[in-house]
């Protein structure tokens, strides 16, 4: 069925569209209440669509849709089909990180606060998170600072013989051992959680009391402590307390925009208190609009393993069907009623504000920043005379000892920054020998063949690690591929010298580079990141290799033994740094094999 036949035979019903080029990769998911009305008024001559709507419309050549039960549904997944496809046209939240949390397992007879990057409902209390995760780190410090937490790993019990020196200067009151029992650790603990709730004035006026009680009983150390205790808390809560002196966990939203430049800032506000904040930019979201923008933020960010807060304010105002939807979506996660709420007066309009300001603060900053790296890639395109402005460089370098376990890399460089998630690993399959030529080219030619294969994005710039004799390599499979078109330029250190020189393609002598220019900088940052990501690789390899190669020397140590032995002491060195003692506590190891893998090893 072609694409007009899909128009017209769509269902007035809930549901999710995907939208598809020639080659059948998804370029935009969205949802709609009525799947009929919304799809076809992309393809009707009367609408007047965004530029980047249009852009997109020209390339759409199929459509899938799911039907759902309701908008709900939809929305859910949406959501789950945008993480999956990630669409160019979409908003797409890049941001895989797992925020940091304090647990505390309400279940534990001696509950102590860990820190984790997942949410799980395992009856435990999350609090967070903590963005930046120095936030975490002030907030843990600032704990052990007002409270005598205990700060180490063992298993506490009230058995322990003896405490430790955390014990002996007043940082900890030892129920390790008894010294302080059950009741009153757990009695610590929930004024522990009454600090990170934000309830001071109930913190404040129990620990009040306890002082008046320990005094009046002639306990002057213990009430001493105490008010030591309440001073320290008093002033830290004037220092976090912000202009809100409500209980409401709260998230913040704000946007700045520039042109098609959005920075979005997100306060993290528990119990009154600034815990975190993060911020997200988008270097070009196009004619994108701001409600649409929100409304991609909400749903991907809160699809992720954080907490939900009881109330979120938003900078603008939404369309009602579209906060009714997002609402009953973010009640069920949190199991609870959420608020999404636009203040125009009043305190939680005064936090926009402050939200807003960051917002267009950060906004600068990455703005002055892509304009620096914009200006790097301008000279280099300037410096070398290549065919455009480079704003995706791909870097290549091979890594081995002798031919031995060879490996390659290939890092990216997009637009100002390091692409992580793009970069590549490949083991050497088919060359024998120290032949870096013919590594870079079986490399070369397996990366771009399954790029093309796939319909992926193509670099401005490739740069190889080395001379003419690699460059000339790499250039005779581009032009098997048919990529000829793609700048190329092999970067090297003549032997003896101290400036890097370009090889060009075609060009008999290379061009050497200033060494103050911002140009140079970005190509050596790119060729360093790469031979760092190859060595890193090629020395893991090299390491596996290494473990296996002494371990098949000792007859005996099959692949379970082996695997356990690695389990137990983490790699070579810690079997070596075992004694006979530890080794034989390995499961599968008797006295005998023991013996002979001791001297093998120390030999």
């Amino acid at each position: 069925m072609d694409l007009q036949q899909k128009l017209q035979n769509l269902p007035n019903s809930p549901g999710v569209y995907l939208m598809k080029n020639t080659r059948g990769h998804v370029l935009y998911i969205g949802k709609a209440k009525v799947l009929a009305d919304r799809v076809r008024s992309y393809f009707q001559r009367s609408s007047v669509p965004s530029p980047r709507i249009q852009a997109m419309i020209q390339h759409v050549a199929d459509l899938d849709i799911f039907v759902t039960r309701s908008e709900l549904e939809a929305l859910i997944l949406e959501n789950n089909l945008v993480k999956k496809y990630r669409p160019r046209y979409n908003v797409v939240l890049r941001d895989d990180k797992n925020y940091p949390f304090l647990r505390l397992p309400l279940k534990d007879d001696y509950p102590r606060l860990e820190i984790v990057r997942r949410v799980k409902p395992d009856g435990a209390l999350y609090y967070g998170p903590y963005v930046p995760t120095h936030a975490l780190r002030e907030t843990l410090r600032l704990l052990r600072k007002i409270f005598p937490l205990p700060n180490c790993h063992i298993v506490i019990d009230g058995t322990a013989e003896r405490a430790c020196i955390e014990y002996e200067i007043k940082r900890c009151l030892a129920p390790c051992t008894g010294q302080q029992s059950k009741e009153d650790y757990q009695a610590m603990m929930r004024q522990v959680r009454l600090f990170l709730e934000g309830k001071d004035t109930e913190l404040l006026k129990g620990l009040k009391a306890q002082m008046e009680i320990e005094s009046a009983r002639l306990n002057f150390e213990e009430a001493a402590r105490l008010r030591d205790q309440i001073a320290n808390i008093q002033r830290v809560l004037e220092k976090q307390r912000i202009t809100t002196t409500e209980l409401v966990d709260q998230d913040v939203i704000a946007l700045a925009r520039e042109g098609a430049a959005v920075d979005l800032q997100i306060f993290f506000i528990r119990g009154g208190m600034l815990v975190g904040r993060k911020d997200f930019f988008w270097a070009d979201i196009g004619e994108t609009s701001e409600e649409d923008l929100l409304v991609s933020f909400i749903q991907q960010f809160y699809d992720q393993e954080v907490l939900v807060p009881k109330e979120i304010l938003l900078p603008l105002k939404l369309q009602e069907t579209e906060l009714e939807v997002l609402g009953s979506w973010l009640t069920e996660r949190k199991g609870e009623t959420v608020y999404l709420r636009t203040p125009i007066r009043g305190k939680d309009s005064h936090l926009i504000g402050l939200a807003q300001e960051n917002a267009r603060l950060k906004l600068s900053e990455h703005l002055q920043e892509q304009n620096a790296k914009t200006t790097e890639a301008i000279l280099l395109r300037q410096l070398l005379g290549l065919k455009k402005v480079p704003q995706r460089i791909e870097c290549f370098d091979i890594s081995n000892i002798g031919g031995e376990q060879a490996v390659g890399s290939m890092v990216v460089w997009e637009g100002k920054r390091a692409k992580k998630s793009d970069y590549r690993h490949f083991k050497i399959r088919t060359v024998q020998g120290a032949n870096d030529f013919a590594m870079l080219q079986e490399v070369v030619s397996r990366h771009y063949t399954r790029v093309k294969s796939e319909g992926r994005l193509l670099p401005d710039l490739i740069v190889i690690d080395g001379g003419k004799g690699q460059l000339s390599a790499v250039q005779e499979v581009l032009q098997g591929l048919g990529l000829s078109e793609i700048d190329l330029i092999g970067l090297a250190k003549a032997r003896g010298e101290k400036e890097e020189r370009v090889f060009l393609p075609g060009h008999s002598e290379s061009i050497p580079l200033p060494p103050t220019s911002p140009a140079t900088h970005l190509l050596q940052r790119i060729r360093d990141e790469s031979h760092r990501f190859a060595i890193t690789y090629h020395r893991k390899l090299r390491g596996k290799d290494m473990i296996t190669s002494v371990l098949d020397e000792v007859s005996g140590i099959g692949e379970a033994r082996k695997r356990a032995l690695l389990i137990r002491f983490g790699g070579l060195d810690g079997i070596k740094a075992a004694s006979l003692e530890e080794l034989s506590a390995v499961p599968r190891m008797n006295k005998k094999l023991v013996e002979t893998l001791y001297r093998v090893l120390h030999q």
